[in-house]
């Protein structure tokens, strides 16, 4: 069951929508709630209709059987900007050193062609934090709306007492604990732990 509000659901719908009008091949959004609270600093770490055209190159290049990165999808090859020139990406001259050519934005043009659909997005990302911000730390919204999912797809990170992490679903980690290979503790969420020390 998805956790995001649905007009923000929508929004990203009608959005990933337009873009598929003139990409033909992009496969469907399955998982709106996938791109909220998802943090990449490879891909991008703000929700924009930047950063979800640039999520589109990915899934253009799923359909098309192309591997667009590597380094466990940090770095973004050259195979990635060819795609996301066809979507009207710019992009640094020169790769990063880590994160290749991850840093895309958009054209002049593809702006233009984009605009009502960038805006109708940006004003409901707006609300969108504008009703999560208003909550105060007197309101209890309970794990799922802490970590983002009820188990729909975004995953948090949870750490193990040798420093290792990894990403994980929220209601996996609670069916039973996850155990680290290499000093046998289990991992827990970031949150979790920052308010147990400080307890």
């Amino acid at each position: 069951m998805s956790t995001t509000p649905p007009v923000l659901a929508a929004e990203l719908a009608h959005a990933w929508a337009d873009i598929q009008r003139h990409h033909p091949e992009l496969p469907d959004l399955a998982a709106p709630e996938s791109l909220i609270g998802e943090s990449s600093s490879a891909c991008g770490a703000e929700l924009s209709f930047e950063r979800l055209l640039h999520e589109a190159v990915h899934g253009i290049a799923a359909a098309r059987g192309v591997r667009d990165t590597s380094r466990a999808g940090r770095y973004h090859n050259r195979r990635f900007l060819a795609i996301a020139e066809e979507l009207g990406l710019d992009h640094p001259e020169d790769p990063h050193p880590s994160s290749g050519f991850s840093l895309v934005t958009m054209s002049p043009e593809t702006k233009r062609r984009y605009r009502p659909t960038a805006e109708r997005l940006q004003r409901a990302l707006k609300a969108h934090l504008a009703a999560t911000a208003s909550d105060t730390k007197r309101s209890f919204r309970g794990p799922a709306a802490r970590h983002g999912s009820s188990g729909g797809g975004v995953r948090v990170k949870a750490v193990c007492e040798c420093g290792r992490n990894v990403r994980v679903v929220p209601s996996v980690l609670a069916q039973a604990p996850i155990v680290c290979g290499a000093c046998k503790k289990p991992f827990q969420i970031v949150e979790a732990v920052t308010v147990g020390a400080s307890s």
